[in-house]
């Protein structure tokens, strides 16, 4: 989540494992839906149905956020438009719980009816307007959805409450910031129609932050991004495998993939591929024909700005090394 990107990630980072250790290189991200899904603002948090078809995203632009719905027809995908339940708050992160029955996403809408919009309370006590973030649910409901339910204080004690995961059991990931002020992630059970009060998770080097969780429906590997308190450059993208109760020390997916300060992985519905925001941009070598001119400035208008698009690669070579060692 970098809504507030500007203002909360002054922050060193912590997590160290050798970057790609012991996996076979992986793939090159390719671009989700270039021009239409991924377009000429920031878009992030792409959320699937199980079928794959239809797709939940929100697209950013300062403090405009807004949660989009497209669907899938052929090979292409449809125009995006605001989803039945956002568009009149600041809403972004959509996650959707892995059997499709419901949705949980970040708003700023007030708790209660009447009220005005979320401000973020930082740290230092500093307000920032419209830029507060609650968990909220919305439940399908035949072809449509529900009323949106805001979860229970217990997950919402933070005015910056962001970047929901789903379980295949309900419970829901997510980040807040801990006592030091830092960014770290949470579990809540769901347990009988219940969020139980959050848990941290506990990832690396207890005092660097973390982001934007992704977890496999059971929970056997986490998808988050942070950074290595020796660099001083942007976070990039870590996966890590359970470990009994635990999990184990978080492996760096590596420099093919942490390429343009990528962050916010999502898992596609496949379960073995990530989406993820990024900046990086198509390589423009010169000279060049006027018609490679041509098409380098309509993809740059399209899409291809320097802005945050959604990128996809698939984690079959970590996934598949880990069930290695495990036998």
């Amino acid at each position: 989540m970098k809504l507030l990107a500007c203002t909360s990630l002054v922050l060193l980072l912590s997590v160290a494992a050798p970057a790609g250790a012991d996996v076979p290189k992986p793939p090159i991200p390719e671009v989700f839906a270039p021009g239409v899904i991924s377009g000429a603002a920031n878009e992030d948090s792409v959320a699937f149905a199980p079928d794959g078809k239809t797709v939940f995203f929100d697209r950013i632009s300062g403090s405009n956020a807004v949660i989009l719905e497209s669907h899938k027809n052929g090979d292409s995908w449809s125009t995006p438009r605001i989803a039945p339940f956002s568009g009149q708050w600041q809403d972004h992160d959509p996650a959707m719980a892995p059997d499709g029955s419901f949705l949980v996403f970040t708003s700023n809408r007030p708790d209660a009816p009447g009220g005005k919009a979320l401000a973020a309370v930082m740290a230092n006590g500093k307000v920032y307007p419209d830029f507060g973030g609650h968990l909220w649910r919305v439940d399908r409901k035949g072809d449509g959805w529900g009323e949106p339910l805001r979860l229970p204080g217990a997950v919402n004690s933070s005015t910056r409450t962001y970047a929901p995961s789903v379980a295949s059991d309900g419970s829901v990931y997510f980040q807040r910031p801990g006592e030091d002020g830092d960014f770290r992630l949470y579990r809540s059970q769901y347990r009988d129609g219940t969020y139980l009060p959050p848990v941290p998770v506990a990832l690396g080097e207890p005092s660097g932050h973390k982001l934007d969780p992704a977890v496999a429906p059971d929970e056997s590997f986490i998808v988050f991004d942070a950074n290595d308190a020796n660099k001083s450059g942007p976070d990039r993208l870590y996966i890590a495998f359970r470990e009994g109760e635990g999990w184990g020390k978080p492996i760096d997916l590596g420099d093919t993939v942490n390429v343009g300060d990528p962050w916010g992985a999502h898992l596609g519905p496949d379960h073995r591929t990530i989406y993820f925001s990024s900046h990086r941009a198509t390589r423009v070598s010169y000279p060049r024909t006027r018609e490679q001119a041509e098409r380098d400035l309509a993809r740059m208008q399209t899409w291809d700005n320097g802005g945050e698009n959604i990128w996809s690669v698939s984690l079959a070579p970590w996934l598949d090394a880990h069930r290695a060692s495990a036998h």
